[in-house]
């Protein structure tokens, strides 16, 4: 692992090489003063951390082809150009920091392959377009994506074009449900009028033609009357009482 702060030159004779092929090429690498060569094993690294350094130019497309990397730190430089297309090679990786560089264009789809990618930091650069949809991408935390300033789609607060909240349908006219419900309230007590005048028409008429069922209901109303009475006797003796 190369860490940060440190690296004050970098010289790759890895161009036009293969993982898969046996390696001539060789890297070597200035730190503290003191020089490393690595050759034969570059397809084996697993971290690279060259944050906070003043790397500029492109991200090189040779690195997707480290397939066995895991972390991979290019922060705080000044690097440029568009976060490489194959970056979705790279299936080990779990970590990946391109914050704070001037890196642009759109976020590669193929970046929603990493399958075991729990971190990514992708703020502060120049990248534009929409953060793809219906993927892990939209789960991250808004600060993964925040300075840039073209970017659209959740989770950030910007709004794709399109994306505008959908019109509300129209509100309904107060003003003729008030009237349905004047005209229901008076069918209501029209019922109700016709209701009790077919009640009482209909017990007058048997009073009048059954002379049993007219002794009957007066009876009732007499035995009726006879307990209310006794009732309100009753309530009078206890409230002179006290």
């Amino acid at each position: 692992m190369i860490q940060k702060g440190e690296l004050t030159d970098l010289i790759s004779g890895t161009v036009g090489w293969s993982h898969q092929a046996d390696y001539v090429n060789k890297a070597w690498a200035e730190w503290k003063g003191r020089h490393y060569e690595y050759k034969r094993n570059l397809g084996l690294l697993r971290i690279i951390d060259f944050s906070s350094n003043t790397l500029i130019g492109e991200i090189p497309e040779e690195i997707t082809s480290l397939l066995q990397l895991v972390v991979l730190n290019l922060s705080k430089n000044n690097m440029t150009g568009v976060i490489p297309l194959k970056i979705g090679q790279l299936k080990q990786l779990e970590s990946l920091d391109l914050s704070k560089n001037q890196l642009s264009g759109v976020i590669p789809s193929t970046i929603v392959t990493l399958n075991f990618l729990n971190y990514l930091n992708l703020s502060y650069n120049n990248l534009s377009g929409r953060i793809l949809l219906g993927t892990q991408l939209q789960g991250l935390n808004a600060s993964a994506f925040s300075g840039n300033l073209a970017l659209c789609g959740l989770p950030v607060t910007q709004k794709c074009p399109g994306d505008e909240t959908t019109p509300r349908p129209p509100a309904k006219d107060d003003g003729n449900e008030a009237i349905v419900d004047e005209e229901v309230r008076k069918w209501f007590y029209a019922a109700m009028r016709i209701g009790f005048g077919m009640f009482f028409w209909g017990v007058s008429a048997a009073l009048l033609l059954k002379r049993s069922w007219r002794h009957a209901y007066f009876r009732i109303l007499d035995e009726a009357w006879d307990r209310i009475y006794v009732k309100i006797a009753v309530q009078e003796a206890r409230l002179q009482q006290r």
